[in-house]
C-alpha cells in the first residue's frame, strides 16, 4: 500500500471539528459527497465500489493495529529498561551502604579471641561510653540546666508533631489519597496517578503537563482536574502518562528522592500522616534479595525509631555485649550500664 498522504490532513480535520455527532456524521457525508458528485455506486461492476471500501479500510485498520502495538512495545521495553536500571541503581546504593556497615560493625569471632587485658580495655572504653549520658544528666550548673531544657523542648516537640499527626489524612490502601478528582497511591520510588474523565477522551482532547515541579491535567477548554505544585521534585524525562479504556488518564511518576514518603500528591492537597504508610504496599517483590532486604531492614529501623525503640543495629550490638558477657563470667559488669 502507497504511503498515506497527509496534504489534506488540515481540510479533513476542518471538517471533522464541523461534525456535532462524530465520526460517523464525517463517514456518512463522505459517502453522500460519492453519492451526488460521483458514479462511485452506480457507475462501477455490482460489489466493486463495496470492495474498495472493504479494502480499504482493512488496510488502514492494519496499519493502526500495527502502529499501536509497535508503541505497546516499545513503552513495555522502556518500562523494562528502566525497571532494570532502577534495580541496579538501588542494589549499588544499599550495596555501598551495606559495605559502609559492615567495616563499622564489630567482627563477633574476634571477641572471642580477646584476652584478659584485651577484654578489660574493651569494657573500660564502652563503660566510658555509656556513662556519658548519664554524666550529662547528673551534672550540676548551667550544662546540666540547657540539657534539661533541651529534653524538655525535645519531648514537647513530639507531642506538638503527635497532635498535629492526629489532623492529617490516613493513607489510603495504596499509600497515597483519594482525592475528589483523582486518586494517588506511591512506593518509595514512585508516584501513580489515576484521574477519570467526564467522557471518552483522546490524546487530542486533552492538556497534560509532567514537569519537575508541576502537575496539569485537564480537558481542553476546561478547567484541570489536576493543577499544582508537586509535594517534591520528580524526573521528568522518567514519566509519563496513558489513557485507559478511554476514561482515566493515569500518570506514572519517578520520584528524585526515593528513600522518602510523599506526604500529598499537590502542595494545595491535604496532608496524609506517612507514619501510618504500609511499606508491605510498595513494590518490594521488584528488589532482588540483598537489596530487598536492606530496604526492609531501613523499613524496620524507621517503625522502631518512630516507637521510641532500638534499630536493629542496636538490638545486635547489644547481642554482641550480652554474648561477650557470658563469656567472661570472671568479669564485673555490674556498674556497667546497657540501654
Amino acid at each position: 500500500m502507497a504511503e498515506d498522504d497527509d496534504r489534506f490532513d488540515g481540510m479533513l480535520m476542518a471538517m471533522a471539528q464541523q461534525q456535532e455527532q462524530g465520526i460517523h456524521q464525517l463517514i456518512n457525508n463522505f459517502f453522500g459527497f460519492l453519492r451526488r458528485k460521483t458514479d462511485f455506486f452506480a457507475g462501477a461492476q455490482k460489489g466493486e465500489a463495496e470492495k474498495v471500501v472493504i479494502g480499504s479500510f482493512k488496510a488502514h485498520q492494519k496499519l493502526a493495529l500495527d502502529a499501536k502495538k509497535k508503541k505497546e512495545d516499545e513503552a513495555a521495553t522502556a518500562e523494562k529498561a528502566k525497571a532494570e536500571r532502577k534495580a541496579k541503581e538501588a542494589a549499588a546504593r544499599l550495596a555501598a551502604e551495606t559495605k559502609k556497615k559492615k567495616e563499622e560493625e564489630v567482627d563477633p569471632p574476634k571477641i572471642q579471641e580477646l584476652t584478659d587485658e584485651e577484654a578489660d580495655r574493651l569494657q573500660a572504653e564502652i563503660d566510658k561510653e555509656k556513662a556519658k549520658p548519664s554524666e550529662g544528666t547528673e551534672a550540676k550548673g548551667d550544662t546540666g540546666t540547657t540539657e534539661s531544657k533541651k529534653e524538655t523542648k525535645e519531648d514537647d516537640e513530639d507531642e506538638e508533631e503527635s497532635e498535629e499527626d492526629k489532623k492529617k489524612m490516613k493513607p489510603n490502601l495504596g499509600n497515597g489519597a483519594d482525592m475528589p478528582n483523582y486518586v494517588w497511591t506511591q512506593t518509595l520510588g514512585e508516584v501513580e496517578v489515576h484521574i477519570p474523565m467526564p467522557m471518552a477522551v483522546k490524546n487530542r482532547d486533552l492538556v497534560v503537563s509532567i514537569t519537575k515541579r508541576r502537575l496539569k491535567v485537564g480537558l481542553k477548554g476546561h478547567e484541570p482536574l489536576l493543577d499544582g505544585e508537586s509535594c517534591n521534585e520528580l524526573k521528568e524525562e522518567e514519566s509519563h502518562w496513558v489513557i485507559q479504556d478511554k476514561k482515566i488518564v493515569i500518570l506514572y511518576i519517578e520520584k528524585i528522592n526515593k528513600m522518602e514518603w510523599w506526604d500529598r500528591l499537590v502542595k494545595s492537597d491535604p496532608q496524609i500522616n506517612t507514619k501510618k504508610v504500609n511499606p508491605e504496599n510498595s513494590k518490594l517483590s521488584d528488589l532482588e534479595g540483598e537489596t530487598r532486604g536492606m530496604v526492609e531492614k531501613m523499613m524496620y529501623d524507621q517503625r522502631q525509631k518512630a516507637m521510641g525503640l532500638p534499630s536493629s543495629e542496636d538490638q545486635k550490638k547489644q547481642d554482641i555485649l550480652d554474648k561477650f558477657m557470658k563469656q567472661h563470667p570472671e568479669m564485673d559488669f555490674s556498674n556497667a550500664k546497657f540501654n
